[in-house]
């Protein structure tokens, strides 16, 4: 039985849908992929700890300093966060984009491995993007620009802002584990893995802004959780939890949104509200990705809050199911669920700027 839910539940999980990706490597040798290609401003950028190897270097990143060192056939290359030049034995050369620090890695965009570096190396460079279309952006605006804008947050509908970030709120952590199973399972691990996985799918390929209420195992108070979606760069808020029951029959994902909504005073349905919008798209993709949805529940829970940020609670599964609880604790389980959830945020703001323009 065991070993029949296993198979089971590894053809539910299926494949995550791929993100970006390119090829690189030496002329005339094997290229090797990439996957990790954050998307900052239209721009690809990819970890130089991830495109030195292919290349036959390496690097090393100086935090006391804050700069990335690594050998050239001209001498010793730097490289400093936010600086568009690189300086190759006191010669500077000029960047079209300046690398990044983002998520503990210094990255180079695109251009850098196209333009600069071929220059400075004896031999050629294969390189190959395996989604442009990710990059591509309007004259004079940004992809995220593209993506948010007229999208609608905390205020008056009819004023409008771009949607500059994202909460997301990992259920329970510390000494509140949430559901526990009997074979160990725990809510707030799923919560946080899921969270963390979504973060990265919205930083790698949107550039927006996360802000998680815990970036680990540790408690919050209430306050300390709306905190995250009280800051101004937040348009949106996902809370991620996961069910239990005593009935191993019970399964699939919940999702849960206030009532109603607030508006400059006046009180809407949630029918009518940015909430059920956003919790459908949600429910869609969801769906999309073979995943099971029970239904799109009205209550008046504590954690929603009042007004009118969209904002959402994702009950992800029952860890009490074993085909759930496969999905839920399984790497490839947790990434599809956050794909799933991706997917669903950024086709609710494609719609929100369809329908203001």
């Amino acid at each position: 039985m065991k070993q029949l839910l296993t198979i089971l539940g590894f053809l539910l999980l299926g494949v995550a849908p791929a993100g970006a990706a390119v090829e690189l490597g030496l002329a005339g040798k094997p290229p090797v992929t990439i996957q990790e290609v954050y998307l900052q401003g239209g721009v690809s950028y990819l970890a130089l700890d991830d495109i030195l190897p292919p290349l036959e270097m390496s690097g090393v990143w100086s935090s006391v300093a804050h700069t990335y060192r690594f050998q050239l056939p001209q001498g010793e290359a730097q490289l400093v966060p936010g600086r568009r030049s690189l300086k190759v034995d006191g010669r500077l050369i000029s960047l079209q984009h300046a690398p990044l620090y983002l998520d503990g890695r210094l990255r180079v965009s695109e251009d850098f491995l196209r333009v600069i570096l071929p220059g400075l190396l004896p031999q050629g460079i294969y390189f190959r993007n395996l989604t442009p279309q990710a990059a591509s952006t309007a004259p004079n605006q940004s992809s995220i620009d593209q993506l948010f804008d007229a999208l609608l947050r905390k205020q008056d509908p009819k004023v409008g802002t771009l949607l500059n970030g994202i909460a997301i709120d990992p259920g329970h952590g510390g000494q509140d584990p949430g559901v526990v199973t009997e074979a160990g399972g725990k809510e707030k691990v799923v919560t946080l893995e899921v969270a963390r996985r979504l973060e990265k799918k919205l930083k790698m390929q949107l550039g927006v802004a996360v802000r998680l209420s815990r970036d680990g195992d540790y408690g919050l108070s209430s306050q300390k959780r709306m905190e995250v979606a009280a800051q101004p760069d937040v348009d949106a808020l996902l809370l991620l939890h996961a069910q239990g029951s005593f009935s191993p029959e019970a399964h699939g994902a919940l999702l849960v949104v206030r009532p109603s909504e607030e508006y400059g005073g006046e009180t809407i349905p949630a029918e009518d509200g940015a909430s059920m919008r956003l919790a459908r798209q949600l429910k869609k993709s969801l769906e999309g990705a073979g995943l099971v949805v029970a239904e799109i529940l009205k209550a008046p829970l504590a954690p929603l809050g009042r007004g009118n940020l969209p904002t959402v609670m994702i009950e992800l599964g029952y860890l009490t199911n074993p085909i759930d609880a496969i999905l839920l604790h399984n790497p490839d389980g947790q990434e599809k669920l956050a794909a799933a959830l991706f997917t669903g945020l950024k086709a609710f703001a494609e719609d929100e700027k369809e329908s203001h323009q």
